[in-house]
């Protein structure tokens, strides 16, 4: 139980963590938290959702274990449309599609954060002071390519990614965990000091920003993908639902905290990513450098699902004895994909900003309830019931296209934009 809640901790403290507090800040000081809280419930619920139905599909079927895709294809086979009866395999295929580009789309961006925070750090090392004064803009110039951060970070991964037992991984989940929390404590230490009074900023901003908090808020729940292959590995699966609730509660009441008090505490000064707004000295800096290691071993988890589920296919096409170059070539190539993709996307995080916020929207909002319908319609499901899950669809199909505008907003404004999810100064 300890270590798969270590796992779902880790899978869901990412990124997008930093930039809750610019979040508060585009939905309002009152409608922030709370909007926040209802998005965890629902996005916890769908998950809930998601267990049951691939239970369900695997006491029908006589299976031991489901996943994603798989749930979704045996029930398109038993519902009522025969078109879609037809055509069920394409569920699959459609699920296995959004978690690889989803969990591949995390990955990018951890590269972007790491080497984006090693290079601050070294290029920061000479203006860093011993006193912690409130952080100033700096217009520094790299002296190394952010590429040669990235590159270097590489080999690293890619022995890290060789590790494919989860249970294996839970030790180095641990050490992030360590390093999130040793990070989150001094960024916690630093906001709850002198708090500015909070009746100086608005409860309510505009239906504009509002829309770039949602696609913020449901791009920052980033487990939904590992949440049956955790259940999968636990050595008594019917304890997962116990961990989920606890776990996801802490998840959710970081997140609150963090960005309310983070919001609080800088006001319209709030920048993208909240180490920008922290002091540089070197305990500050330390923030990076706990944040980045946390992140190089979540790297790891996240790219546990599309590994799952393209490896597979790539060994049933070789002979026995070529499986372990197979799986060890596959699963170099695509944390070379990852870093490519970081090296030569420019702007690389608001690209895959848009991305997740599309394909995360589906699997955590819009196909649960989805699935939900189909696989237990024809077992005289109650009118509430179909109500509920018809109404989170179409608010997961509205935070899909939430999150499409903020990525493309974003995309749309100078270079010298506040970039979401990144640690970089710009000026």
């Amino acid at each position: 139980m300890m270590q798969t809640l270590i796992h779902l901790l880790k899978c869901n403290i990412g990124t997008g963590l930093l930039g809750l507090p610019l979040a508060m800040k585009n939905a309002g000081l009152l409608v922030g938290p709370f909007s926040l809280l209802a998005i965890g419930i629902l996005t916890v619920h769908c998950m809930v959702i998601l267990l049951n139905c691939a239970q369900h599909l695997s006491q029908r079927l006589q299976k031991t274990f489901v996943n994603y895709g798989e749930a979704m294809m045996y029930s398109l086979e038993t519902c009522p449309n025969a078109w879609l009866r037809t055509h069920s395999v394409w569920g699959r295929y459609t699920v296995s599609f959004l978690l690889i580009i989803t969990q591949l789309g995390f990955c990018s961006v951890y590269f972007m954060f790491m080497a984006d925070n090693l290079q601050q750090m070294v290029e920061e090392v000479h203006v860093t002071s011993k006193t912690c004064e409130p952080r100033k803009i700096l217009v520094l110039t790299p002296s190394v390519d952010i590429r040669f951060y990235m590159l270097t970070i590489l080999p690293f991964l890619i022995l890290l990614v060789f590790i494919q037992n989860l249970r294996v991984l839970s030790i180095f989940s641990t050490l992030a965990n360590i390093t999130t929390l040793g990070s989150m404590a001094l960024i916690f230490q630093y906001i709850m000091q002198e708090i500015p009074d909070p009746r100086n900023l608005p409860l309510m901003a505009s239906w504009k920003t509002f829309l770039l908090f949602f696609g913020t808020a449901i791009f920052t729940f980033e487990g939904v993908g590992m949440v049956l292959p955790l259940k999968n590995q636990m050595k008594h699966p019917q304890q997962f639902s116990f961990v989920l609730y606890w776990g996801m509660s802490l998840v959710i009441v970081l997140y609150i905290c963090l960005g309310t008090l983070g919001y609080m505490k800088f006001g319209s000064n709030t920048q993208a990513s909240i180490t920008l707004n922290l002091p540089n000295c070197w305990l500050y800096q330390s923030v990076k450098l706990m944040y980045s290691i946390g992140i190089f071993f979540t790297y790891a988890l996240q790219f546990h699902v599309p590994a799952e589920i393209i490896i597979p296919f790539v060994i049933s096409q070789v002979s026995e004895s070529w499986v372990l170059f197979a799986d060890l070539s596959v699963r170099t190539a695509l944390v070379c994909l990852t870093c490519v993709s970081a090296i030569l996307i420019p702007r690389l995080d608001l690209v895959i900003s848009l991305v997740g916020s599309v394909s995360s929207s589906a699997l955590a909002l819009i196909i649960p309830p989805f699935l939900e319908l189909i696989t237990f319609y024809p077992e005289d499901m109650n009118c509430t019931t179909i109500v509920k899950d018809i109404m989170i669809s179409i608010l997961g199909l509205l935070g899909c296209v939430f999150g499409t505008y903020q990525a493309l907003y974003e995309l749309t404004q100078p270079i010298n934009h506040s970039i979401a999810n990144s640690t970089g100064v710009y000026a």
